[in-house]
């Protein structure tokens, strides 16, 4: 499965293919207590470390989706199914979730 990963300490957002879901989500971000908004009508979600500002962990950079309030550390774009919950590739491409990203 493609998903996003936005890394604000290289301030990069790469696609990666993952095959184990959730566990590959909390993988990617680093820490196994992941939080996720949604950032879109399609079912995308934002995963982060939900406990990324009480880590306050040096190095690790920010970043600003949309709205949402800033994330400290990896975040992970990912899709969902709206009738079965199931993680799934998001339908924002790369190029306009890059758009919305603003590295603090």
């Amino acid at each position: 499965m493609l998903v996003f990963v936005i890394d604000p300490a290289t301030q990069r957002i790469d696609a990666v293919d993952i095959d184990d879901d959730l566990a590959g989500v909390r993988r990617l971000i680093g820490y196994d207590s992941v939080d996720a908004d949604e950032i879109d009508a399609n079912g995308d979600r934002l995963y982060f470390d939900e406990s990324c500002f009480i880590r306050q962990v040096p190095g690790a950079g920010r970043f600003k989706l949309d709205s949402l309030a800033p994330v400290a550390g990896r975040g992970v774009v990912v899709g969902s199914d709206a009738a079965t919950g199931a993680l799934r590739a998001p339908q924002v491409t790369l190029e306009a979730l890059a758009q919305r990203v603003r590295f603090l």
